[in-house]
């Protein structure tokens, strides 16, 4: 048994005062609130609330923060997929546990991994099919988070069902029959694991053709997360070949329901939303990631508006700052209808931990008994964040910045802003980083 005490707390539900938390077998085992910290507690500094979750991540592609990468969302891709032909499992797995412990130090405790990169360069399998996700797995583990492995279907490079070309052969399986078997090996590896989750993913419309969803979403037995409308061109080419949205086309074909998320809905309409709310999917958004590559703003109020659950992820790591991504939801939305608080900061701070928790298949999420003991303190007195009215407050002042520690399961990974396993966080960075950018994997 480990006790932690806190003077307060944000539940996920209310603001609490002297909370103290024990912890047995990585989940929390009883929360008592108004207690003076007993003997053998630990003392966290600031103010408590869970831990935030990253619903949307691609660990690679972090790599390529402060380079412009051409001038829209296509010929930034083009860039990515130099860094993707690079990486062999031993430099994906640096990689990505140097990006993770970048993660624990802004607050995550848990991250979806929406993860394509299988195979080797031209398409060939590794001795293990597996071997990349495994790298993933490992570089979570090592960083102390919770991971679900969003174990992804790539099979076209266009809506129009033509073969993927270059970069993208890593990608494909090059059928949904090797995809689903594949996937069932991964998942059977991890069975039982209290901090993996392995689910899947229909990269788009673009990259499974709608013949194969059905075959995909069967074989996901977990949250199911699929990119949509990302891009204005996406749904032009999807109406041109189906005659529906990419919405419609997943609906037809049977894969929406309250297991999957959506990712970005940037160009989604009312029929669309009509369409998720009915089905009890969800909405993960990525701010930072969608306003850096011009896709534009999520429509976030419509959205929550119909009661469709939203999550929030760093998608492309060009920040890693839930609380920054937090406030862009809502900064989006008062642009977009031109009032103040659309959502309040108990909605931001939902979105941040257990909403993301449930697209995530990680729920229940909170400071409660039998929840997983993932929980941060964030510094209630710094430059940014004096002066906030109330925990929850927190979610439109405090940056990544301001967390002090973090507990994951149970364990202390972040003490005194510094990760206890990896000291110095930007050295490992900037070692993966500078490997890949010279060509040598």
């Amino acid at each position: 048994m480990t006790r932690y005490w806190a003077a307060a707390a944000w539940s996920g539900s209310e603001e609490i005062r002297d909370v103290e938390i024990d912890v047995a077998g990585g989940r929390i085992d009883r929360v008592q609130i108004g207690v003076r910290p007993s003997g053998r507690a630990i003392r966290l500094p600031g103010a408590l609330i869970p831990g935030l979750v990253n619903a949307h991540s691609h660990a690679f592609h972090r790599a390529m923060r402060g380079r412009t990468g051409g001038d829209d969302f296509w010929s930034w891709r083009e860039e990515m997929y130099r860094i993707a032909r690079l990486l062999d499992p031993d430099s994906y797995r640096r990689l990505a546990a140097a990006v993770f412990t970048e993660m624990a130090l802004a607050g995550i405790t848990a991250v979806g991994e929406f993860h394509y990169l299988h195979h080797q360069p031209g398409g060939r399998t590794y001795s293990d099919p597996n071997d990349m996700g495994h790298a993933v797995i490992e570089a979570a583990r090592s960083a102390g988070l919770r991971i679900t492995l969003l174990d992804t279907c790539y099979l076209t490079a266009d809506v129009d069902g033509s073969p993927v070309r270059g970069a993208q052969k890593r990608f494909s399986d090059r059928s949904e029959e090797r995809w689903a078997e594949r996937h069932r090996r991964l998942a059977d590896h991890y069975a039982g694991a209290e901090d993996v989750v392995i689910g899947g993913a229909i990269h788009s419309v673009r990259a499974v053709p709608e013949t194969a969803m059905a075959t995909v979403a069967a074989a996901v037995d977990g949250p199911l997360h699929i990119h949509v409308s990302e891009q204005e061109a996406e749904n032009t080419a999807c109406l041109r070949r189906h005659g529906r949205t990419p919405t419609r086309v997943l609906s037809d074909a049977g894969v929406l329901g309250p297991a999957t998320t959506v990712v970005h809905g940037v160009h989604t309409d009312d029929a669309d939303r009509e369409v998720l709310a009915q089905s009890g999917a969800g909405l993960c958004v990525c701010p930072s990631t969608e306003a850096g590559l011009g896709d534009g703003f999520a429509p976030t109020a419509e959205a929550a508006g119909r009661g469709i659950p939203i999550s929030i992820g760093s998608d492309a790591h060009a920040v890693i700052d839930l609380f920054g991504e937090m406030r862009s939801v809502e900064h989006n939305d008062r642009s977009r209808h031109g009032r103040r608080e659309v959502h309040d900061p108990p909605a931001l701070l939902s979105m941040a931990t257990a909403d993301g928790a449930r697209a995530l298949g990680m729920a229940p999420w909170g400071l409660t008994a039998g929840a997983p003991a993932d929980f941060i303190a964030v510094d209630d007195a710094s430059v940014r964040t004096v002066g906030t009215d109330g925990v929850a407050g927190l979610a439109m002042t405090a940056s990544a910045a301001d967390v002090t520690d973090v507990v994951a399961g149970g364990r202390r990974i972040v003490a005194h802003g510094e990760h206890v396993e990896t000291p110095d966080a930007a050295a490992a960075l900037e070692a993966a980083i500078s490997v890949l950018w010279s060509g040598r994997p």
